[in-house]
């Protein structure tokens, strides 16, 4: 469509809307073309301005795949694997000859640094056929064809639009409107591979029909492949997107986790990376069940599970561990283990979290670089002396970064807060949160346990239940504190049991006495605040912080 207007005093002006050149970095033409199917001109020479010769070669003895293709997504990985580690080595070759590449690439840039022969003056990444066709495609100076190169199978004819192609990717744009003597030309080759060959055919039928024949997970990876090949980043959304809708497996999730490593345009398939990182976070959500699988994750696969808010764990000391046991087992070498907890999974434990018992462990463990260690420990030490109030507001503004360090995990044992003292003896002062949508799941008998605090080298902990009452037959809350077990040992201690409803109240005791406490007893009350779970769990009666309803206990205990 041509917008055609006369100035006064100046010649007649066109201005081609459709010309890709006028506003390709901003895909107006990939937006305004995305619904328009062109299925039935494709191949077809009444509507097409140029000619595509596509040479296929054999695939090298290292990365041909067994068989007519890829059957599974392993097979895939595996063909992948081999043919990356190829083109590794020949990147790796001495570079005083030509090297055996396809002719088409997108590795680089510009088109004209694709190959790279020995005599560079007429280097090219493409090869233009002159009006015979024959010339180009056997000239040894602009396809660095040598004896022993790659021998051409077959050649396949298509019929191309140029519009249609420069629209949907901007390696074809930059192809038809360079400038060089190439864009000129009415016949264009490229050289594949034959293991390409059935995804570029899909790949082109899409850019003309915007969709895909195939539906087999493995195929579409192929397509998707060539459709970041050929910066054709509207087929790798559809490739992803049908690829999402496909069940999911362990094994595709790792596979999905790998991609942005192996395109060049990572943004296309950035939501079937997120999907597989959720679908391994919920498969793996209860790490213990499955600890033995997840040790022998590699490196992807436990950097999604361990980003997880929704991980079910005892408490962080138990997720530093693991990220201790899983390292150790998959870097032998300390080296390399110090970079890869620096580099990666360091950002994956939630140190605010952790008992000051184990940070103290983080300062001496050797797996850690020291200044690391020590810069950790201190932002989790600091986050812990900070107020409620503020703990919250730093939680909520790391929700929306990637590390999460400062947001809470649903812990199987609820984080306290402990200040302890020396004199003028030993004791501690223990705080308990507890949300309102927490104290709700305990109904009608259910319990939480508080992680473990420590006074006189003696482990305790507090649990919480819902009750019911012996003499009033009605459910309430109940408050423990209890002695972790270790044997016949025994330990006097002087106690009290405080709550509070409004944030500007003191806290109120609520219970006091002293109790000897010998290896697995416990010591609390049923009905905490002497009223029905009814009356307890009615909002008014609760400690309530910008919207979120709290239990705080606070529990005193002397030596």
């Amino acid at each position: 469509m041509l917008l055609t207007k006369t100035i006064p005093g100046m010649r007649e002006t066109s201005l081609d809307l459709f010309d890709p050149r006028s506003s390709m970095d901003s895909d107006y033409l990939t937006n305004n073309s995305r619904d328009a199917d062109f299925g039935f001109a494709f191949n077809d020479s009444n509507f097409s301005d140029r000619v595509l010769q596509i040479e296929i070669i054999a695939d090298s003895p290292e990365i041909r795949p067994d068989g007519e293709g890829c059957s599974s997504l392993a097979d895939w990985a595996r063909h992948r694997k081999r043919r990356r580690e190829v083109l590794n080595k020949e990147i790796a070759l001495d570079d005083a000859g030509c090297h055996e590449e396809e002719i088409l690439s997108t590795d680089q840039p510009d088109m004209h640094d694709v190959v790279k022969c020995e005599n560079e003056e007429e280097a090219v990444a493409m090869v233009e056929e002159s009006a015979s066709g024959d010339e180009a495609v056997n000239s040894n100076e602009s396809n660095c064809s040598m004896d022993g190169g790659p021998s051409i199978l077959r050649v396949e004819t298509l019929h191309i639009s140029s519009p249609i192609l420069a629209a949907k990717s901007p390696f074809f744009y930059k192809l038809f409107s360079n400038g060089m003597r190439e864009s000129e030309q009415r016949s264009v080759t490229v050289r594949i591979h034959v293991s390409e060959e059935t995804a570029l055919m899909e790949l082109l039928n899409f850019m003309y029909s915007n969709t895909l024949t195939t539906t087999t997970a493995p195929s579409l990876l192929d397509v998707l492949m060539a459709a970041d090949k050929f910066e054709v980043a509207s087929c790798m959304r559809y490739c992803s997107r049908l690829l999402r809708n496909l069940p999911m497996t362990p094994e595709s999730a790792l596979l999905y986790l790998d991609l942005p490593s192996s395109v060049l345009m990572a943004e296309a398939v950035q939501p079937l990376t997120d999907a597989a990182k959720q679908f391994l976070a919920a498969r793996y959500k209860d790490v213990t069940k499955y600890q033995e699988e997840v040790l022998n994750l590699p490196l992807a696969g436990i950097e999604a599970i361990l980003s997880s808010d929704d991980l079910q764990v005892a408490s962080e000391d138990a997720v530093y561990d693991f990220v201790l046991k899983w390292s150790r087992g998959q870097y032998p070498k300390l080296d390399d283990r110090r970079e890869i907890l620096a580099s990666h999974l360091a950002r994956c434990i939630r140190f605010p979290h952790m008992t000051c018992r184990k940070l103290k462990k983080v300062l001496t463990c050797n797996d850690f670089d020291h200044e690391l260690a020590s810069k950790l420990v201190l932002e989790a030490l600091f986050f812990k002396a900070e107020t409620p109030h503020r703990q919250r507001t730093l939680a909520s503004e790391e929700s929306a970064a990637t590390s999460h360090r400062f947001v809470e995990r649903a812990y199987k044992y609820r984080p306290v807060k402990v200040v302890e003292f020396e004199l003028p003896r030993q004791q501690c002062v223990v705080y308990l949160d507890l949300k309102h949508e927490e104290c709700l799941n305990l109904f009608p008998s259910g319990r939480v346990y508080s992680q473990a605090f420590h006074l006189g080298g003696q482990g305790f902990f507090l649990s919480a239940h819902c009750n019911m009452d012996q003499q009033s037959s009605f459910h309430c809350f109940g408050l423990f504190l209890g002695m972790q077990e270790k044997g016949s040992v025994t330990f006097a201690v002087d106690y009290e049991f405080a709550a509070r409803s409004k944030p500007t109240e003191e806290y109120m005791s609520k219970y006091k006495g002293n109790y000897t406490f010998t290896g697995g007893k416990a010591v609390g009350y049923r009905n905490l605040f002497a009223m029905p779970w009814t009356s307890f769990m009615a909002e008014d009666s609760l400690y309530f912080i910008d919207g979120i309803l709290h239990l705080r206990a606070e529990l005193t205990i002397k030596r």
